[in-house]
């Protein structure tokens, strides 16, 4: 038997949230989903009348979905901001240069300045050879941390208020679990807030539209609402570290649905003691971005790079970032033992 939808119950209904286990007809959930993000929007005061907004761009679902929501909201509320899309290119042959191809489409579709910052112009290295120097292992840790700065940097190209990134509730749940695992209280502490406010010279204040939204619903708004998006993963990431804990995650959630919720509330409710000895943020003695060591990430793991020791930025090698600074040579020892990759 045919089962109405729960809100209008004028339609017949055509999925049961994965969220709230309503039945909803299509229309219906379009417009739940579309004021649950406004909501969020309105309650975190996300954005003030008049600001520019990068919107971090890859061509997937979440990113895509984000663009077309706050396009909506935008002109229903009338925010008054001023969208662009932005996209890094990684330099991933067969995967990014698709994606990106995906990404033009949509800033036709929904009529948006687009920028388009790579790795290549940005750091002199590609992801494709950046992996054939240090393998399939910790590649993930190299795009990671590259991405993170590149969108900055394209958004300061811009002259951007603010970047706006895709990540929903899935994502931050992962996060919390991932920093629980390895034990990084620092991360665990910050990793659910939904924006951050600016850091330091050249980092802007970023912030999560989507972070109460359930990953199974932003694919059924998608999908529903037949936008045009690229969906294959990532070549690169079949051993990231960040798939156990999404397995793990979705096994919770086959067997309790709010487990999702359940996770990410319990790190926003994250108490930590004060004698907690927590990292004192700086700025890199090389590029001024923000910083907990002398040297950021990015500058250590691109440093690594250059010299042929691409272990440098994996793991905890900061009484060498003295060295780095100065130009000092490191010891035979030294590059012995960084050379050393796990393929």
């Amino acid at each position: 038997m045919p089962v109405e939808c729960s809100k209008c119950t004028d339609q017949r209904a055509a999925l049961k949230r994965p969220k709230t286990g309503q039945s909803l007809c299509k229309e219906c959930f379009f417009w739940v989903f579309e004021e649950e993000v406004h909501h969020t929007i309105v309650s975190a005061e996300l954005f003030k009348p008049g600001e520019t907004v990068a919107i971090g761009a890859s061509g997937g679902k979440d990113s895509t979905v984000l663009a077309h929501v706050l396009k909506v909201l935008n002109e229903r509320y009338r925010y008054g901001l001023n969208l662009i899309l932005l996209s890094v290119d990684e330099g991933i042959t067969g995967y990014r240069d698709d994606s990106l191809e995906t990404v033009k489409r949509n800033q036709e579709q929904y009529d948006l300045p687009l920028k388009i910052v790579s790795y290549e112009e940005l750091y002199g290295w590609t992801m494709d050879a950046i992996v054939k120097q240090v393998g399939m292992k910790n590649n993930c840790t190299f795009c990671g941390v590259f991405r993170r700065q590149a969108l900055d940097r394209g958004a300061n190209l811009l002259n951007v208020d603010k970047i706006c990134t895709g990540h929903n509730a899935d994502d931050v749940a992962e996060t919390v679990l991932m920093n629980v695992l390895r034990g990084d209280i620092s991360r665990l502490r910050r990793c659910t807030a939904i924006s951050t406010s600016s850091g330091g010279e050249g980092v802007l204040p970023r912030c999560k539209p989507l972070k109460y939204a359930y990953e199974k619903e932003i694919v059924l708004y998608a999908y529903f609402k037949k936008l045009d998006y690229f969906s294959t993963e990532c070549i690169y990431s079949p051993n990231a570290y960040r798939g156990h804990a999404r397995a793990f995650l979705k096994d919770l959630e086959s067997v309790r649905p709010s487990a999702i919720m359940a996770v990410l509330h319990s790190g926003e409710n994250l108490s930590i003691k004060e004698s907690v000895k927590m990292p004192v943020q700086g700025t890199c003695g090389r590029c001024g971005y923000i910083s907990s060591q002398a040297l950021c990430k990015a500058c250590v793991l691109l440093e690594g790079l250059n010299r042929g020791l691409p272990k440098l930025g994996i793991g905890k090698h900061h009484r060498l970032h003295g060295k780095l600074l100065s130009q000092e040579p490191l010891t035979e020892a030294e590059e012995r033992k960084l050379k050393a990759v796990d393929f």
